[in-house]
């Protein structure tokens, strides 16, 4: 009986696995990563869809984001005019024009009584940027970090893409519109929490907290060991009270703000951090390779927006008597506030009748 032996081809194992090489690449390289598997910004795909239908000669009223309908104050545009037309549109340093982060510790002097060292300061690619920072420069992953529900999804968004656990406190609904001392502790009391965040007035709600409230907060944080984000983007939009920054309370707080709201510069996109000494570095070394710097353009524009205060306090009377008009007919309608409507230009409405 004759045995026959049979030697695969050589050039065939080859063909075959570099096949399969290539297969297995093609699946590495259209498998996205975990951290990318995020809730959509469902206000920006409205606003995408509005755009769209807008394009296509639709006529469209888009109230999807929270976006001023004024335009930029006039001597904002001006100055980045002038800076255009000089030519200044370069890179800046990365924590911001030396000018602007003046500008920015004397708004602090003058509006809320609070001495802060243009040093403390670093100019952001809106609030959006200086989230990332400070999430990535204090926190690690798997630390939890508290915010408010309902609150603004992209806290929840980013924070989530960095695989920090987020810990949702309720507020309404037969608890407090808004933050307290008490439900922060309690929170750390289920597991140690690593950081809190909470904006003050507050997105969606228009909740504001008082001075009282807010230094109970901060001092509970401190004696649990919980780091404190204070997003102040709607400050200079409350209606019934003072607004009161959390730097009035503590300096070891990090406060994100933004000439997107009251100053109506939303496409500028331009913000700032107050940050404690110690945190100054780690945020310009990470500043530097993120982003390199804000638009210096930008930059130049906000500069002039603290002289334009005649300016947006008409528009924020405007506000004020459009909040006075939607608190007198809103009830008739048979909408009831989820909750104050105390600052900001944004309404949570309850709506459990209409989901029948």
């Amino acid at each position: 009986m004759q045995h026959l032996c049979c030697f695969p081809n050589l050039a065939i194992i080859r063909r075959v696995a570099k096949l399969c090489a290539r297969k297995f690449l093609e699946a590495k390289l259209t498998t996205l990563s975990n951290r990318s598997a995020v809730e959509p910004f469902h206000a920006m795909d409205v606003l995408a869809e509005a755009n769209r239908r807008r394009a296509a000669g639709h006529p469209i009223i888009s109230m999807a984001v929270g976006q001023p309908a004024d335009s930029t104050p006039v001597v904002v545009r001006q100055a980045a005019e002038r800076a255009l037309k000089d030519g200044r549109i370069g890179y800046t340093d990365a924590l911001g024009l030396i000018e602007l982060c003046e500008a920015i510790a004397a708004h602090y002097a003058d509006h809320y009584g609070v001495s802060v060292s243009p040093e403390r300061i670093a100019v952001t690619t809106g609030s959006s940027a200086a989230f990332n920072l400070a999430f990535i420069v204090y926190f690690d992953p798997g630390d939890r970090v508290a915010i408010t529900r309902p609150g603004y999804p992209a806290y929840r968004n980013i924070l989530t893409a960095l695989d920090l656990e987020v810990v949702e406190i309720p507020t309404g609904h037969g608890t407090s519109s808004s933050l307290t001392a008490q439900a922060l502790a309690a929170a750390h009391a289920e597991k140690p929490l690593k950081g809190v965040l909470f904006a003050s007035p507050a997105n969606p709600t228009g909740a504001v907290i008082d001075k009282p409230e807010l230094t109970a907060i901060i001092e509970t944080a401190r004696n649990l060991g919980i780091r404190v984000i204070s997003d102040e983007i709607y400050h200079r939009l409350s209606y019934e009270a003072d607004d009161v920054t959390a730097l009035e309370v503590a300096d070891d707080v990090t406060i994100i703000n933004s000439f997107s709201k009251y100053y109506c510069m939303t496409g500028w996109r331009i913000g700032w951090m107050v940050l404690p000494d110690n945190d100054i570095r780690a945020i310009e070394r990470l500043s530097q390779s993120l982003y390199i710097s804000a638009p210096e353009l930008s930059q130049r524009g906000a500069i002039e927006a603290f002289r334009a205060t005649a300016e947006l306090e008409r528009i924020k009377d405007r506000y004020r008597r459009n909040r006075l008009i939607l608190l007198n007919h809103l009830p008739r309608m048979g909408l009831d506030l989820a909750a104050p409507m105390d600052g900001a230009f944004l309404r949570l409405l309850r709506c459990v009748a209409f989901h029948q």
